[in-house]
């Protein structure tokens, strides 16, 4: 049971995460993930998406069951197992103390079998990967001259030794999975299809993807979860694990978002009403989750880096980076182009809660291929800024002024209209 939208670094910030899984523990049911894949491609650490692992199941609270990872020593841990939550928590803190104190994959896996019926998986890039326990999987070799070894193991321990280009894949069913019974053949079949992509120089990322799409697919096991980068140290955070507690995360063979040639996007439902891009009209193409979580953990050396401040707002923040990063696409590092696309947005409704920019409010380090956004606040309380109107706030405050007295007016003449009009016939 592993919940983490970041990564581990210190020990204060590993009892806060400890902390948190034993309250979770206590408030919703029990989770374990029925897919755990570690892919490594370049054993030396060099490659930016040279090593990555994820976790996906049929089961609810997947956010117990993602991944701990370590930033600063890259190296992750994937947990699972039909054993209780205690047990899983005393076999992930001790695998992660190994980790820090420079054990290995192995060292770190086989400590699991002092759990009952619990599974750690790990890796890194120049560690290896392992996995120890209760688990049903097979490692995968490739070596240098394209010979693909693919061996099954059935609990213990099971390893990748460092220096070597391969993946380990455990998977198993969930009770109630309309599929259940098709772990065994898809296990094979996608840790031969991970040797071929590794064989055939795809990245890690690339292969980790393939993977869930295909375990999503063929075995049902297919709700997030999420990957990460072990080299780069970039995550799927919380893109596709559950929204409220006991109920599952996102299903990873389902359309995730409409994306344009320019680059921007909109996740669904809200994908549901757009066919082109409300920036510059371009045409939409749907992305699925399994497409979404390897563009998410791939690091492109022509990216741009996009930096909000002056909101919390997720939302905010997601759209502003998808609307700068198609600005730069499309028009290069020009902070007024920029702005003025940052304000079209606002305009339409897309971005809510932040004001109009300036160009000055855009900073860019163009050598660095990165983009500040400041945000400032709304006056007021407002949602939204004003509206650019050809009309004085003084002429509004008159014709709304107007508009009340004549609106009270016309309740009195309803509320006392017989009365009106009994006495204009007398007269």
């Amino acid at each position: 049971m592993v919940h983490s939208r970041g990564c581990i670094m210190k020990r204060t910030n590993l009892v806060r995460i400890l902390m948190f899984l034993m309250t979770m523990t206590v408030l919703i049911n029990t989770s374990a993930a029925t897919m755990n894949v570690v892919v490594i491609t370049d054993p030396t650490g060099q490659d930016p998406n040279g090593a990555a692992a994820g976790s996906q199941s049929w089961a609810e609270n997947m956010f117990q069951s993602t991944f701990i990872l370590s930033k600063d020593k890259h190296f992750a841990v994937l947990s699972g197992g039909e054993g209780n939550e205690t047990p899983r928590l005393g076999a992930i803190v001790s695998a992660i103390n190994n980790l820090e104190n420079g054990g290995t994959a192995q060292s770190a896996a086989q400590l699991a079998n002092n759990f009952a019926g619990i599974r750690i998986m790990t890796g890194g890039p120049t560690i290896g990967a392992a996995v120890g326990g209760y688990f049903l999987a097979y490692v995968v070799v490739v070596q240098d001259n394209g010979t693909i070894t693919v061996t099954p193991y059935n609990g213990g321990i099971a390893v990748l030794p460092p220096g070597t280009k391969g993946a380990i894949i455990h998977l198993r069913n969930t009770p109630g999975n309309p599929q259940y019974g098709t772990a065994d053949a898809v296990r094979l079949q996608t840790a031969e299809m991970m040797g071929e992509m590794i064989r055939d120089g795809y990245p890690a990322t690339d292969v980790v993807a393939a993977a869930f799409k295909n375990v999503a697919i063929n075995a049902g096991e297919k709700h997030g979860g999420g990957a990460v980068n072990l080299v780069s140290g970039v995550t799927t955070g919380d893109m596709f694990t559950p929204t409220a507690i006991n109920t599952t995360g996102f299903s990873m063979d389902q359309p995730y978002s409409k994306v344009s040639s320019t680059g921007w996007s909109v996740a669904f439902p809200e994908a549901a009403n757009y066919q082109t891009s409300p920036i510059d009209g371009s045409n939409l193409t749907t992305v699925y989750a399994y497409e979404a979580l390897r563009k998410a953990i791939t690091v492109d050396a022509n990216a741009t880096s996009v930096a909000i401040y002056g909101t919390d707002d997720s939302g905010v923040s997601d759209t502003t980076r998808e609307i700068v990063q198609a600005s730069v696409y499309k028009h290069g590092f020009n902070a007024n182009q920029i702005a003025k696309d940052i304000n079209k947005g606002i305009s339409n409704g897309l971005l809510v809660g932040v004001n109009y920019v300036e160009a000055s409010d855009i900073n860019i380090n163009q050598n660095q291929k990165a983009v500040g956004v400041y945000f400032k606040s709304l006056p007021d309380d407002r949602s939204s800024p004003p509206w650019n109107l050809p009309i004085s706030a003084s002429i509004l405050s008159i014709l709304g002024n107007m508009q009340t007295a004549i609106g009270l007016i016309l309740v009195i003449l309803v509320l006392f209209r017989s009365t009106l009009i009994s006495s204009f016939l007398k007269k």
